[in-house]
């Protein structure tokens, strides 16, 4: 997969800075939908001596409605919203909250009735790559932008190529980049294509029309001897060449409601799934003489993650399962058995980020709590509010940073 990750000195090989350098804390870049390699994991942090008691507000402003999850590069946050019945790309300056460029497109969209609690998006994160800012809107439509001045450079919409443009609850895949391509699941339920563009002009350079979109990100591996696409679309966990588009492979795999969701988790050679009520299951891919099977290595029907994709801390599989109203778990990645659990009523959902011995959760009530990576026992050691309004998009931490989008603001808080 895509991998962007500066050249940093020793002084910045920090998280959280301040603990250690309190004048000097530096964002790292964070430039897609879960960090800089995709996975959760924060690289380049050492735990902290203690953690503050409160976080300081550095600056707060009125972004727009949405659950797009802030991406950060080069000291510029950069965020997608929607203001009314239009869709609204901003860059922000990181370090005093002022808008730098904004640009506006009407994007009318009519919510599903059973999702209105969750709003009429954007979900969807996007992706910053050599100089271009990618978004892919709530009802399908992808855009690049000049990501320095703001200016568009191309756009396309789908409706004349699929019968819907999005799926039932609305576009939520995060689109990724992998050599010269931008790739990216667009349609609606049972039309729709995985589909790679050209980066500088959007024009469609492979497509697989097998299966429509889910609300599921991809990630790009290399298994089997095959550098390849791995998403759960609509009714299946599929791997899709990354050169050519062509189908490798496939798994049946529906939820309830038409709801895969989970961005799968590379473990060694092993991929990771769940969904609501379908457990969690880890598999092997084999591939000889050009056909390709599938090994089940593990299966976990205890836990299963809903909108919530775990992350991996070593061998440390650790998430929020939506079992029991919500509860906190660690699986060990090898044997998916089931380490510990917490016993549940801890939210709808929650964002999960890792790095070096520590395990962050910003519940979908606003907290953000910090506990061990461990696999004996759920182990808090700090929980702070961070929002009055639901947060469903992952935070981003940098430095001493930690920037958080709720259900209409962005917020910068710090640790010190």
């Amino acid at each position: 997969m895509t991998r962007f990750i500066p050249k940093l000195n020793a002084a910045l090989m920090l998280l959280f800075a301040p603990f250690l350098f309190q004048n000097h804390a530096v964002a790292q870049d964070w430039p897609q939908w879960r960090g800089p390699n995709r996975d959760g994991v924060i690289p380049f942090f050492s735990e902290p001596k203690s953690w503050p008691d409160q976080l300081k507000q550095q600056w707060q402003i009125s972004v727009g409605i949405g659950h797009s999850s802030p991406i950060l590069v080069k000291q510029k946050a950069y965020v997608f919203t929607r203001q009314g019945e239009q869709e609204v790309v901003s860059c922000i300056d990181f370090e005093t909250g002022k808008q730098i460029w904004r640009d506006m497109y009407s994007a009318a969209y009519t919510m599903n009735p059973a999702a209105t609690r969750h709003g009429k998006g954007p979900k969807s994160t996007p992706i910053y790559h050599a100089g271009k800012l990618y978004t892919l809107g709530i009802n399908g439509i992808l855009s690049c932008y000049d990501a320095e001045s703001g200016k568009l450079r191309w756009r396309r919409e789908f409706g004349s190529k699929y019968s819907a443009t999005s799926p039932l609850y609305g576009t939520a895949t995060s689109p990724i980049v992998d050599r010269g391509l931008l790739i990216a699941h667009v349609g609606g339920d049972d039309s729709g294509a995985l589909t790679a563009f050209n980066l500088e002009t959007g024009r469609e350079v492979w497509s697989w029309n097998g299966d429509g979109p889910s609300y599921a990100s991809p990630i790009i591996v290399d298994l089997g001897g095959a550098r390849q696409v791995v998403t759960q679309s609509q009714k299946n966990l599929i791997g899709i060449a990354a050169a050519d588009g062509k189908l490798l492979w496939s798994i049946p795999f529906t939820t309830a409601y038409v709801q895969n969701i989970i961005t799968p988790i590379i473990h060694g050679q092993t991929l990771i799934f769940s969904g609501l009520d379908k457990g969690v299951m880890a598999i092997k891919l084999r591939q000889s003489g050009g056909s390709w099977t599938t090994e089940k290595v593990w299966e976990n029907p205890e836990v299963s993650f809903y909108m919530s994709t775990p992350v991996l801390s070593g061998n440390l599989l650790l998430g929020m399962s939506n079992k029991n109203k919500g509860r906190f778990v660690a699986l060990d990645a090898n044997t998916g058995k089931t380490l510990w659990a917490t016993s549940g009523r801890e939210g709808d959902n929650a964002a999960v980020l890792t790095a070096g011995g520590s395990l962050f959760l910003l519940t979908s009530d606003g907290e953000l709590i910090v506990a061990k990576a461990g696999g004996t026992g759920f182990e808090q050691l700090r929980r702070y509010t961070v929002a009055k309004s639901p947060v469903w998009a992952h935070p981003v931490l940098a430095g001493n940073r930690i920037l958080v989008k709720d259900a209409e603001m962005l917020t910068l808080w710090k640790a010190e």
